[in-house]
């Protein structure tokens, strides 16, 4: 065999290394936003798609632009049995389940701690790390060798802001499961991983981007001088849902333009 004969070879396995074609995927808070973004972008790349959020409009409108045939699931990711019913369309829909991306979430600013009622704490919390958990356990639990569990995390996580503290520490919270996960589920052949986000202009991020004297101070202190867009999100969550990042668990990647670094 020639050189100019191993080159085709070469590339068809580098192609399949990063395919996702015909992969099972759940993805939660896909309704608007960031989660909108990832429909999009694992619908063009052929992936089998289940739509997880609260509001049925809003699932419908998204599901509506794709090319495929998603499962459209609306429901609270907080309770335990919608989480275990979602699993079970996706397995009765698909067969099974390759990979299940926690990203939905909420946030509350909070200026005065002293006053931040104990119902706002649980309900960050409650979403945004019980919630993924009842979410990777309903999928590990379904899921064979290879299979991925991808969560939505955020450099306020490793890096607190103030007037945000449930936020930030259900996202701290966040980042320690995916470790745990990854030990846990191991053994299995199953890999867990965190994504933490710097500053996008949509999603969670739209009060402060709305602010200009907030976009400017987030803008400044980020290496690369910018806001996140949505074309900067969905190549990492690609790579982690495909064979290429096997050997890749229990870590969180940041993907926030430099912000972390100044």
């Amino acid at each position: 065999m020639t050189v100019e004969d191993e080159k085709p070879a070469a590339q068809a396995d580098a192609a399949g290394l990063t395919s996702i074609a015909g992969r099972r995927v759940v993805i939660t808070g896909a309704g608007r936003g960031l989660g909108s973004v990832l429909a999009a972008a694992f619908d063009a790349a052929g992936a089998k798609l289940a739509l997880v959020a609260r509001s049925k409009p809003a699932l419908e409108g998204v599901a509506g632009q794709l090319a495929g045939d998603p499962l459209v699931c609306p429901g609270d990711i907080r309770d335990e049995l919608f989480n275990e019913t979602v699993a079970e369309r996706m397995t009765e829909r698909f067969g099974g389940i390759d990979v299940w991306i926690a990203n939905a979430g909420v946030s509350r600013e909070d200026p005065d701690i002293t006053r931040l009622p104990a119902a706002g704490w649980r309900d960050v919390i409650d979403t945004n790390l019980t919630g993924t958990f009842l979410g990777a356990r309903a999928a590990a639990a379904r899921m064979g060798a290879g299979g991925r569990i991808i969560v939505t995390g955020s450099v306020l996580g490793d890096r607190p802001h103030g007037r945000l503290a449930a936020y930030s520490a259900s996202k701290g919270g966040v980042h320690a499961l995916v470790r745990s996960l990854a030990q846990d589920l191991g053994p299995r052949g199953i890999t867990a991983n965190a994504v933490a986000l710097g500053w996008f202009d949509t999603g969670l991020g739209d009060f402060w981007h709305r602010d200009e004297d907030r976009e400017r101070d987030i803008a400044e202190h980020t290496a690369l001088g910018r806001w996140g867009t949505p074309a900067d999100l969905p190549g990492v969550y690609l790579f982690l849902a495909s064979a290429a990042s096997a050997y890749i668990t229990g870590t969180t990647i940041t993907v926030d333009g430099g912000y972390s670094l100044l």
